[in-house]
């Protein structure tokens, strides 16, 4: 395991370090998660070496952060950052600290970071813990709290409140009481913080297992208006009850999130922004109509993922998973042939995990997902994207002029393919022939228009 790799080359870090006369602890995350019981998945050191010391000690290590004295311990297929023990200050930007100045003393260190909880140093080889900010006791208690001043900390770097939440979610924590006033007064500051590092912090709210408490704690601290309010925008707006006895908009999206098990980052983003176009469309006519909202909503998902620098490759797939996820209504009225194009779009498989959650979120009916996953079951892959019978060279071949008619013929004829219709070439060429006109000559028609 990753975080097996990392651990043992962090203790052997620390072994060496301390062999050489320095102070070195296992620092942050890796501490709480190893008192929680559970293997982190990357492990920090830090220690009273300055970085020219650790690049001695280690020779192939990169220094990665010389301002900070970060410098990348790597062996047996892992990495461990070793940190210099540093206080920060004055920050002007809400991330970066003007100036930095390296300690001796571990106290020091553990009072510039974040939350108590991840400010504990754990001695590897005796296990003691040293605890100057009282993190063990809000393990304990099963709370995320600032050290110190809250106010301060997240005037120093704006990005830990929306880190609070990922917490507190992720860990099943509470927020205590003067940490959580604090981002509620403090929330609109978050719109000075870079796009990726909102992006970053979002992707692991919705991804590491607890979306929907991440989400309410987003909108209970102000922070979900901030950063999505198109997302905010859900609250309130209601849906015909009929088809969503579960209640509004948002209350929707939250079941859903409640639901994801293991997401990709696709499919959990497709989850939260699949009906972020029904606020706009919302009209009331013989029910509520939200007329055109998978359409709309895919636009607006494409102008919200733009502005969260998410890459071309994922917007455009959660594009596709918006503008789709009401396709499902249909599945049983399809040709075959148009069934199968459907059920081979790429990533098919986030498709109908969206519309399985999209059902048992709301009215519970999985008719279509089962009638769609009994014809997967039955579909060999090549059925559903077998080589083409004919290609365009044989239909000049056969005498036709190239041209924007060739589309439309070679897609009649994947169709009869797919259909069962036809087998092999000669079928192809037949049926080109039978339903167009000779070489030259103008294009027929088909009765049934395919």
């Amino acid at each position: 395991m990753p975080g097996s790799d990392s651990g043992a080359l962090a203790r052997s870090i620390v072994s060496r370090l301390r062999d050489s006369g320095y102070q070195a602890y296992l620092v942050g995350g890796c501490v709480r998660d190893i008192l929680l019981g559970g293997e982190p998945q990357d492990y920090d050191v830090a220690t009273d070496a300055r970085p020219e010391a650790v690049l001695a000690l280690f020779p192939s290590a990169q220094l990665v952060g010389a301002h900070f004295g970060v410098v990348l311990v790597r062996g047996g297929g892992a990495e461990v950052e070793v940190a210099t023990f540093r206080s920060d200050h004055s920050y002007l930007d809400g991330r970066h600290p003007v100036a930095v100045e390296f300690e001796t003393d571990p106290r020091q260190d553990v009072l510039r970071r974040d939350f108590t909880i991840n400010a504990l140093l754990l001695d590897p080889v005796s296990g003691e813990v040293l605890d100057f900010v009282g993190g063990r006791a809000d393990l304990a208690a099963r709370q995320i709290r600032a050290v110190g001043d809250p106010t301060r900390r997240f005037a120093e770097d704006h990005l830990r409140m929306l880190r609070a939440v990922r917490f507190a979610a992720r860990l099943g924590f509470s927020i205590e009481e003067r940490t959580f006033e604090a981002i509620c007064r403090l929330h609109s500051s978050i719109r000075a913080i870079s796009a990726e590092r909102v992006r970053d912090e979002l992707v692991r709210i919705l991804t590491e297992g607890a979306a929907r408490r991440g989400f309410e704690l987003l909108d209970s601290t102000g922070l979900l208006a901030d950063i999505l309010p198109e997302v905010a925008a859900m609250k309130g707006v209601g849906q015909p009850p009929e088809f969503h006895p579960e209640g509004d908009v948002w209350t929707h999206t939250l079941m859903m999130l409640e639901r994801l098990r293991n997401p990709s980052v696709t499919l959990a983003l497709a989850v939260l922004l699949h009906d972020v176009g029904k606020p706009p469309t919302f009209r009331l006519a013989d029910r509520i109509r939200f007329d055109q909202h998978a359409e709309t909503g895919a636009a607006m998902a494409v102008g919200i993922m733009r502005r969260l620098r998410f890459s071309s490759d994922e917007t455009r797939r959660v594009e596709e998973l918006i503008r789709n996820h009401l396709r499902f209504k249909d599945v049983r009225k399809m040709r075959e042939s148009t069934l199968k194009r459907f059920m081979r779009m790429e990533g098919f498989e986030e498709h109908l995990e969206l519309h399985r959650l999209d059902c048992v979120a709301s009215h519970g009916w999985l008719d279509n997902y089962e009638f769609v996953k009994e014809k997967l079951a039955a579909a060999p892959p090549q059925s559903l994207k077998p080589p083409p019978l004919i290609t365009g060279h044989d239909l000049i071949a056969a005498g036709y002029k190239p041209g924007p008619a060739f589309a439309r013929i070679l897609r009649a004829v994947e169709d009869a393919q797919l259909e069962g219709i036809l087998a092999d070439r000669g079928q192809a060429l037949e049926f080109v022939r039978s339903r167009y006109a000779a070489p030259g000559g103008e294009e027929i028609t088909p009765p049934d228009g395919s």
